[in-house]
């Protein structure tokens, strides 16, 4: 199926509004371009976060979604990210960086990054990823997903008994054997159909099953599970 970006509005203008936050100007103006040709309005460029606060309270929240670079002089993109969720909770953020480290990729998504891509995605992935985001979902490079899998199979692989794995028994106390189970398998990228032909039941067992532990961690977004079971 052909991908043909954002949806339009009814008069063939697109609906989004994006701030962009890099210390790169070249990088900026690339992206206003890309972003501007494809219908997409840039509300404001910043070279670090305090620029962009100041833009966002300037235009009054008025902003669906902004491009985030996390390595910035002044306030850098960790501490926006923070910022821009406790001020502005319904501004989409897409982190679009050259860092994928297990530091930087934790402290984004645990931060409030709704996605995490590395720049040299392209356009066709980023001007995706911001339909996608829009749209409710949780984008991340596949070399991040290859990290944050990584990290989880080395923390959940080895005997929950182990002292290593103390934050992740303490963070998932009340859930059961099975639930626990699940969340091993999320954390090896398993989707809810695999999950249920590993462990023999129903897909809409395995469903009920991550209700109950979004129930019971208070957190509602599988990706974020999966880097919150991590720590």
């Amino acid at each position: 199926m052909k991908d043909n970006g954002p949806p339009k509005a009814a008069w063939g203008i697109y609906m989004y509004k994006v701030l962009l936050v890099d210390d790169e100007n070249l990088l900026l103006d690339s992206l206003e371009i890309i972003l501007s040709i494809n219908n997409i309005e840039v509300i404001g460029k910043a070279n670090d976060g305090n620029a962009a606060i100041k833009i966002l309270d300037d235009r009054n929240e008025d902003c669906d979604i902004a491009l985030v670079d996390l390595n910035m002089k002044g306030m850098g993109g960790i501490e926006l990210i923070r910022e821009i969720k406790v001020n502005y909770p319904k501004i989409k953020i897409l982190v679009l960086t050259t860092f994928y480290d297990d530091k930087n990729i934790t402290e984004a998504i645990v931060g409030g990054a709704d996605g995490y891509l590395l720049k040299d995605s392209g356009k066709t992935v980023i001007l995706g990823a911001i339909n996608q985001l829009m749209g409710g979902i949780t984008v991340l490079d596949q070399k991040v997903m290859g990290r944050i899998t990584s990290l989880m199979n080395h923390n959940l692989g080895a005997d929950l008994n182990d002292s290593t794995h103390n934050n992740f028994c303490d963070f998932s106390g009340g859930m059961t054997k099975r639930e626990k189970e699940i969340c091993s398998l999320m954390a090896e990228g398993l989707t809810n159909r695999q999950i249920a032909d590993r462990l023999y039941i129903s897909e809409g067992t395995v469903k009920n099953y991550i209700s109950n532990i979004y129930d019971k961690t208070g957190i509602h977004d599988r990706v974020k599970l999966i880097v919150e079971l991590k720590k």
